[in-house]
């Protein structure tokens, strides 16, 4: 709410920098694109007030959660923390370990799943639809 207060009382131009615990972002839900299994989600740049020009999360995807194959009207990159996954795209498919990262291309139908025996944990980041 201070951020927020800030930000109205400068005249509408963005701060500085905002620095983000992501302890006060984090939840538990299906991941999206089809709700398979269940993940903990930190929703970093939702902290993070207009205008911001793309998105930034965190999400560990808990034993055989997936987000669901989607076409995609952006690139995407997926980086991978911990654990172990497949990353689909167009109807081909990688194995990803931590230290691997998947840059994903406009217009591609992509989605990404948890194998092994760790959740999937990764870093999510592509352009805020709202800055285009």
């Amino acid at each position: 709410m201070a951020m927020l207060l800030a930000l109205l009382l400068s005249g509408g131009t963005a701060p500085a920098m905002v620095v983000i615990d992501e302890t006060a972002t984090v939840r538990e839900e299906a991941p999206p694109h089809g709700q398979i299994g269940m993940s903990t989600v930190w929703r970093i740049s939702d902290s993070v007030p207009a205008p911001r020009s793309f998105e930034f999360r965190k999400r560990a995807l808990h034993a055989g959660a997936a987000i669901g194959i989607h076409i995609i009207d952006h690139d995407e990159i997926y980086y991978v923390l911990s654990g172990t996954g497949i990353v689909h795209s167009d109807g081909e498919e990688k194995a990803l370990k931590a230290g691997t990262a998947a840059w994903l291309y406009k217009g591609a139908k992509v989605g990404i799943r948890q194998t092994g025996s760790e959740p999937l944990v990764l870093i999510i980041a592509y352009p805020n639809k709202a800055a285009g």
